[in-house]
């Protein structure tokens, strides 16, 4: 009997123990993006119970202590606290509102601060730890992209298209939370690939596997397939410096790590099995491209493990209210860690009061890691390419393949996703949109355009009007058909281009392209590969044309890519040239015959190899984007045929050039360009090299800028084009400015070059009412051009002003030594 009062006697003490227990489960976001805030402490207050959210904001607390309520505190954020009911099990929810007034407080230690002694052992081990230390690594890779609009103008809410969508997607605040902001989702795409690293030499390669997209004018998935996998969300804090958004921003874990930051050892604990301690970090100057937040090093390794990191609004940035990168890492078996998880979150600030702003947000998650085992050179020949049936909207395999599941938020997303696009008004806002930004509106499967065919008006033409079209890949994914054409009610002609390409392969690239044009031309766009489908070429059909002619020409190219970074042009052109002003020259200097047209037939060859360039096909085209670490190089070779169809003159042209994007830390960012040519044979000079000038009030980057039209021509040459940008360098430190966030700017443009008497004299001298000749262009000496810049940009986010002063040639005619060019430029 008295055992059996005893178990009794326990069994009513348990129950009245496990009553006393409070258990809150929840999760940790932030307000106004919606976010997970990962890491984060909730502790019941009193207490020293509690947990840690998750890498998605997910905690459990218990306590058995008799409490009230319970509190998030976070770096960054103002702390929140809510009542619970003790003693139960409780579900309760936190969104945080970040805290503007203070991010942080820097202590000052009356030894050496604790931290520094972390800090120092963990740059000293970032050798083994960095991922880039192994041979080779692949994994598999899970990337979540959402973009939202958000900070919606009340002018724009209250209108009656908007009360439609808010009314059928019943309640626009759910998207955020029940303290969040009001966020209208316009894309959500989920993509899974294999990602691949080789160190030596270095190569990259990402298959894509599958692809799930959804947005608001989203009419194909040809280009978002491709940017939307691991490729372009690599971030590596072992880097000195990260290139995010175009911009470089410095790591907290820098070799350089005291210029730029503070530090505080916050506290040490583990972090799954790994016994970790905790930093803060603070930028030393607000306005510094640089970081405030919170890191987790190891202590067995002295490696970064966890990483949230978040770029202030007081930062040099334009458009940009917040950004923030949430890391978890996982160590591989030979030792260097891997990005396990990795979230963005771009918060994109409102232009002014009328206009939305944007939210866009980045998960990564990776899995079955494999390292140290490359593959051969051949395997990384494409960056990104694509599996066949990329596009997969089946649910089932998307259930199976997802690393992490889609929390009911995101499944309403793409169900009010759906529900946008079923707005007529919404469709033709996108596709306005999208008109205005690259010339074209598609109808089907044709893109009306560019709207730079559609009206001129010039001292030749007069008054033109025009139309252009082209096929998109709806209507094939082999074959282009485009062109337009124009009329002229001043001359009373047609002009017109007409062209086809087709596609043979996409893995490796190749492509030709056959083309006929009958147009109006200016001497001074011809060493200028512009587009003719180009705002710029658009716009120069307006005022009055300097040298215009009249051009007809048929052009073949044939592109192919050769190998990694190594791609090739062959092509054939023939030209028939008539001159619509006052240009003469002799074809014969013996008989002294005289022309004022002629045809040229070419064959050329166009060499380029940039080791690290990035390409993603945009439907039926090939869209670099650009070079990461390493140089570009360029051949061109041209030959001109005597007597092919009729062509006039024998010639060879060469040309070299390098140029190069140079990240200088926190000195700025450098754009230089290096080129070298020459002609060889005797032709007028409107087939030579002749250096563009600018004459207008506007900052050209390919012109110089304090040279007058055809000032020069050369048939050999050299020049050097740099331009620097200090970012944020010189004018931070100076407290009247710094606020402004203005950048200093530098440039310099040296060109040297030489022209044989023979082609000097070919071009005849017009003459003035007088008779004397007036020459047509310039010959530059032993003395190199130079012009030298400097100015200031970033003036109320969208405007420069650059100063230029030429140094020398200053005894020419009609000169300017100095002079002042403005430009509107959107820079991040």
């Amino acid at each position: 009997m008295r055992k059996v009062v005893y178990v009794l006697g326990l069994l009513l003490l348990s129950a009245d123990l496990c009553a006393q227990i409070t258990v809150v489960s929840g999760k940790v976001t932030e307000a106004d993006t919606g976010s997970p805030i990962p890491f984060a402490n909730v502790i019941f207050t009193g207490t020293q119970d509690g947990a840690i959210t998750d890498f998605d904001g997910n905690f459990s607390a218990k306590t058995t202590s008799s409490v009230d309520s319970i509190e998030v505190r976070y770096i960054g954020f103002i702390r929140k606290a809510k009542s619970v009911r003790s003693g139960q099990h409780q579900t309760i929810n936190f969104q945080m509102e970040e805290d503007l007034v203070k991010l942080g407080e820097v202590v000052v230690y009356a030894g050496e601060n604790p931290a520094f002694s972390i800090m120092r052992k963990a740059i000293k081990n970032k050798g083994k730890n960095d991922h880039r230390s192994l041979d080779a690594y692949e994994y598999e890779s899970y990337t979540k992209i959402e973009f939202d609009v958000d900070k919606i103008p009340k002018y724009v809410a209250k209108r009656k298209i908007m009360t439609n969508i808010t009314h059928v997607l019943d309640s626009i605040e759910q998207i955020a939370g029940d303290d969040g902001k009001p966020l209208l989702p316009v894309f959500l795409s989920e993509a899974i690939s294999r990602y691949y690293y080789r160190k030596d030499p270095t190569f990259r390669h990402e298959d894509i596997l599958k692809t799930k997209v959804s947005g608001v004018g989203i009419t194909d998935g040809t280009t978002s397939s491709q940017v939307i996998g691991a490729s372009f969300q690599q971030y590596n804090f072992y880097q000195n410096w990260l290139n995010i958004i175009s911009k470089e921003f410095v790591s907290p874990i820098a070799d350089g790590w005291r210029i730029y930051y503070d530090y505080d050892l916050i506290d040490s604990s583990y972090v799954a099995d790994e016994f970790c301690y905790r930093l803060d970090f603070y930028p030393k100057r607000e306005q510094d491209l640089a970081f405030f937040g919170t890191m987790w090093i190891t202590k067995s390794d002295y490696a970064l493990m966890r990483i949230d990191a978040t770029v202030a609004k007081s930062a040099n940035l334009n458009f940009v209210e917040k950004m923030k990168i949430q890391q978890d890492l996982i160590r591989t078996r030979a030792g260097a860690w891997l990005p396990h998880k990795t979230r963005v979150v771009v918060d994109a600030a409102q232009v002014n009061k009328l206009t939305p702003g944007m939210l866009a947000k980045f998960y990564v998650s990776t899995k079955d890691h494999v390292v140290n085992q490359p593959k051969a050179r051949e395997f990384y020949l494409n960056p990104v390419s694509m599996a066949e049936g990329v596009r997969d909207y089946d649910e089932n395999y998307w259930s199976e393949m997802r690393h992490d599941s889609l929390t009911s938020t995101e499944v309403n997303v793409f169900e009010m996703i759906d529900t946008l696009q079923s707005f007529p008004l919404v469709k033709y806002g996108m596709n306005m949109a999208k008109f205005a930004f690259n010339g074209y509106y598609r109808v089907g499967k044709v893109d009306i355009g560019p709207y730079t065919t559609f009206y001129g008006k010039n001292n030749i033409e007069g008054t033109r009007v025009g139309f252009g079209a082209r096929s998109t890949i709806a209507f094939s994914d082999k074959w282009v058909l485009g062109g337009h054409f124009g009329y002229g009610f001043g001359d009373e002609k047609w002009k017109y281009r007409g062209y086809v390409e087709h596609v043979f392969k996409r893995q490796p690239w190749s492509k030709l392209t056959l083309e006929y044009m009958r147009e109006v031309e200016q001497i001074w766009l011809l060493n200028q590969d512009l587009d003719p489908n180009g705002l710029f070429y658009g716009l120069s059909r307006f005022g009055t044309l300097t040298q215009p002619f009249q051009i007809e020409k048929w052009r073949g190219n044939f592109s192919r890519q050769l190998g990694t970074g190594f791609s090739a042009d062959l092509g054939f052109k023939h030209e028939s040239f008539e001159s619509l002003s006052d240009f003469k020259y002799y074809t014969s200097v013996s008989d002294q015959t005289i022309s004022s047209s002629y045809n040229i037939s070419e064959v050329s060859l166009s060499l380029r190899y940039a080791k690290d360039e990035r390409y993603i096909i945009d439907d039926n085209n090939r869209v670099s984007l650009g070079t990461i670490r390493w140089p570009a190089f360029n051949m061109d070779y041209t030959y001109g045929i005597d007597g092919l169809m009729e062509s006039d003159f024998d010639y060879h042209k060469l040309r070299f050039s390098v140029e190069k994007r140079q990240k200088m830390a926190f000195l700025g960012v450098s754009e230089l360009q290096l080129s070298a040519g020459a002609v060889l044979g005797t032709v007028p000079y409107t087939l030579l090299y002749n250096p563009i000038g600018n004459e207008t009030p506007v900052y050209v980057d390919f012109a110089y800028n304090l040279m007058n039209y055809f000032e020069f021509s050369t048939d050999r040459f050299v020049e050097l084009r740099m331009r620097h940008s200090f970012e944020g360098l010189l004018l931070n430190g100076i407290p009247l400015l710094k606020k402004l966030k203005l950048r200093a700017l530098a440039s310099a443009d040296i060109l040297y070059g030489r022209i044989n008497d023979e082609n000097a004299n070919l071009s005849i001298n017009p003459l003035d009412s007088f008779g004397n000749e007036i020459p047509l262009f310039a010959k530059l000496d032993q003395r190199p051009y130079v012009e030298l810049g400097y100015g200031v940009e970033n003036i109320l986010r969208v405007l420069s002003i650059q100063a230029f002063h030429r140094i020398t040639y200053l005894d020419q005619p009609n000169v300017n030594k100095f002079g002042l060019k403005f430009n509107i430029e959107f820079n991040l």
